[in-house]
C-alpha cells in the first residue's frame, strides 16, 4: 500500500493513515459536541465583543426556528450570508444549518452583477447582508427569488454603549453605509428575538445533504457553486484535526481568523476544524487595516494564524509586528496561493514558528496536502495528502505520469465536491469516471511522498517552446530586498512567442529594472528572464488576497 502512498511513511508520528468520516452526524453535530464540552469558553471574538459557545448555541438554535418558523423555508432551501467577519457570522452558518438549510457564502465586495448572478444561480430563499452593503442587495432584489432580507449592523452584537457608536461612525463619520430601503426587511436581533418564541423541531440532516453552496472560478468565468456536503466538511475537518491535533490543545487554542469566514481556507480550517478542539476564533474584521490589524495582534496571545502569502507579507511589513506576543504561537498555516521562500524565512526569524504550506481548492472542501506541523524550515512543498486522501499526477490524456514528472495534480477522497450545482457538463470535465478531481495545478511528486505545486495550468508561460512558471520567477525576485510584491505573467512576443513581464510593488523606492534584471539573470536561465519589468503601486488583487495574474494579463499592452 506504501509503495501506491509513498506520503504514508512520512507522516509525523500520531497522524493516522485515514479518518471516520461518520464520527459525527453533521457539521451541527460538531457544534453539538464542542458545546457539550466548552460551554462556559470563548467561541468568538471580535471588536471588543466575545460570544461563548453556550450563546452560540442558544443564538443559533433562535436563528434556525425563525428560519423554520417565521419564515418557513424547507429543507434544502439555500439562504445566502453577505457579511465580512462579525460575531453574526458563526451564528448565522450554524443557524442555517441547523434548520436542514444549504449555507449560500457571499462575497460582500461583489458587484450588483456578480452578486445577482449568485443569488439566481443558488435560487437563494434568503439572504443576511450587513447594512454597509444593504444598497447592492436593493438594486438585485427584484430580478431574484429572495423572499426575506435580513439586515444587521457592524455594531449590533456589541452590547451598549459600544454597538450604537460603531454603527453610528461608520455611517455618518466613515460614510461606509451608503442608504438603501429594502421593504419588508427585518432585522438580525429581531430575527432572533421571533425565534425564540418558537420551538426549533428535529430536523433530519444526513451527510449527504448540502451544507454550503461554495462559490468558485469567478476570476476565470461564470462563479460556479461547489456542492460541499456534510460528509465533505466533517470528514476535511477530521482530516484537518488529525494533522494537527499533535500538537493542538483542547480547551486552549486561541486562532487569529483574518481570512473571511466566506472563503472555504477559513470556514474548515479556523471556524471547524478549531471549533472541535473548543477553540477561540478572534475574527478580523478589515486585516487591509495593517496597522489596525497588528494592535489588535498586540492585545492577544494567539496560539494560531492562517492566511495567504500576501497577508503574512504586510504583517511582517507593518510596524510594530515584530513587538507583539509570539510565545504561545505554535501553529502558522499558509494557503490560498503559493507561500514565497522570502516571506516563509522572514516570518520564521519573526515569530520563531515555521510558516507551514497547505494547498487545497473549494472543489476539496479545502484541504488536500499539508506539510507537517513538525517542518524546521520552510521546503517549497505543499506538503503530504492528508488522511483518507490519494493524489497522483495525470497527463493530458489521464495516464498516471511516473514520480518526478510534472503533470496535472489530481485529488481523491471524501472531502472531494458532490459536483458542480446544476452544472452536470462542469462536474463531469472536473471529476472524471474514477473520481479523481482535476485541479488545473501543475506539479510534481518527489520519492517521499511530497508533492510540489509548479504553477496553475493557465498561468504557464510559454518561451520559445520552454515552460516558464510564475511561481518560480516571482520566488526569485522576491528575494530581492528592495522588493515588496511581484506578479509575473506572459506577454507576447515576436520571436519567442510570448515573454516574461514582471509587475512589481516597491519597498525600495530607488529599486530599478535593470537591478531586477541583473538579479533574474544571477538566478534563472535565460529563457525565464523577464523582458519587461514595470513598477507600479498596488496589484490587483480578490478579496482575500490572492493576485489576480489574469487582471494584468488582460489589461491592454502598456507601451
Amino acid at each position: 500500500m506504501t509503495e501506491q502512498r509513498p506520503w504514508l511513511a512520512n507522516y509525523p508520528a500520531g497522524v493516522p493513515a485515514t479518518i471516520d468520516p461518520e464520527e459525527f452526524s453533521s457539521v451541527p453535530g460538531v457544534l453539538e459536541e464542542a458545546i457539550a464540552r466548552f460551554s462556559d469558553r470563548p467561541a468568538f471574538s471580535n471588536m471588543g465583543g466575545t460570544i461563548t459557545y453556550a450563546e452560540l448555541d442558544a443564538r443559533s438554535r433562535d436563528f434556525a426556528a425563525y428560519l423554520l418558523g417565521d419564515l418557513k423555508l424547507k429543507k434544502g432551501d439555500r439562504v445566502a450570508i453577505m457579511m465580512p467577519n462579525c460575531l453574526q457570522y458563526p451564528i448565522a452558518i450554524f443557524g442555517v444549518l441547523r434548520a436542514g438549510l444549504t449555507v449560500v457564502n457571499t462575497n460582500p465586495m461583489y458587484t450588483p452583477r456578480e452578486l445577482r448572478h449568485q443569488l439566481v444561480d443558488s435560487g437563494a430563499a434568503a439572504i443576511l447582508v450587513l447594512d454597509n452593503f444593504g444598497k447592492v442587495v436593493q438594486d438585485v432584489l427584484a430580478d431574484t427569488q429572495v423572499k426575506q432580507v435580513i439586515t444587521t449592523g457592524l455594531g449590533d452584537l456589541l452590547g451598549f454603549p459600544k454597538g450604537p457608536i460603531v454603527n453610528f461612525v461608520l455611517k455618518h463619520v466613515k460614510k461606509m453605509v451608503p442608504d438603501y430601503t429594502i421593504h419588508g426587511a427585518i432585522r438580525f436581533r429581531d430575527a432572533i428575538a421571533r425565534g425564540s418564541k418558537h420551538s426549533l423541531p428535529a430536523v433530519s440532516i444526513t451527510l449527504d445533504d448540502i451544507a454550503f453552496l461554495q462559490y468558485t472560478g469567478g476570476t476565470t468565468g461564470v462563479a460556479k457553486g461547489a456542492m460541499l456536503t456534510h460528509r465533505n466538511m466533517v470528514a476535511n475537518m477530521q482530516q484537518a484535526s488529525a494533522w494537527i491535533g499533535t500538537n493542538a490543545k483542547m480547551g486552549e487554542e486561541l486562532i487569529v481568523t483574518a481570512l473571511p469566514l466566506y472563503h472555504i481556507f477559513a470556514l474548515t480550517a479556523n471556524c471547524l476544524v478549531f471549533m472541535k478542539f473548543g477553540g477561540h476564533n478572534h475574527l478580523i474584521t478589515n486585516p487591509r487595516d495593517m496597522p489596525g490589524f497588528v494592535k489588535e495582534l498586540k492585545g492577544i496571545r494567539m496560539t494560531a494564524i492562517t492566511g495567504v502569502n500576501t497577508l503574512f507579507n504586510g504583517l511582517l511589513n507593518t510596524p510594530g509586528f515584530d513587538q507583539v506576543d509570539f510565545s504561545r504561537l505554535h501553529l502558522t498555516l499558509g494557503g490560498g496561493m503559493a507561500v514565497q521562500r522570502a516571506v516563509a524565512e522572514r516570518w520564521k526569524q519573526t515569530t520563531g514558528t515555521t510558516l507551514v504550506e497547505a494547498y487545497g481548492l473549494t472543489e476539496t472542501s479545502p484541504a488536500a496536502c499539508i506539510n507537517p506541523m513538525t517542518l524546521a524550515e520552510y521546503n517549497g512543498a505543499i506538503g503530504l495528502p492528508v488522511p483518507s486522501t490519494d493524489a497522483c499526477i495525470k497527463d493530458e490524456n489521464g495516464a498516471m505520469m511516473p514520480q518526478g514528472e510534472v503533470g496535472e495534480l489530481c485529488i481523491r477522497g471524501p472531502q472531494v465536491m458532490k459536483g458542480y450545482w446544476q452544472r452536470p457538463e462542469d462536474t463531469a470535465q472536473a471529476i472524471d469516471a474514477d473520481g479523481w478531481l482535476h485541479t488545473g495545478d501543475m506539479a510534481k511528486m518527489d520519492p517521499d511522498g511530497y508533492f510540489y505545486i509548479v504553477d496553475r495550468k493557465k498561468d504557464m508561460i510559454l518561451v520559445s517552446g520552454f515552460n516558464v512558471y510564475p511561481n518560480e520567477v516571482e520566488d526569485v525576485i522576491a528575494m530581492m530586498p528592495g522588493v515588496l510584491e511581484v506578479a509575473a505573467i506572459g506577454v507576447p512576443d515576436e520571436k519567442s512567442g510570448e515573454a516574461v513581464k514582471v509587475v512589481i510593488v516597491r519597498k525600495d523606492p530607488t529599486l530599478t529594472a535593470e537591478q531586477v534584471k541583473a538579479h533574474a539573470r544571477e538566478n534563472l536561465t535565460g529563457y525565464k528572464h523577464p523582458r519587461v519589468v514595470e513598477f507600479r503601486d498596488e496589484l490587483p488583487k480578490t478579496n482575500v488576497g490572492k493576485i489576480l495574474r489574469r487582471e494584468l494579463r488582460d489589461e491592454p499592452a502598456k507601451a
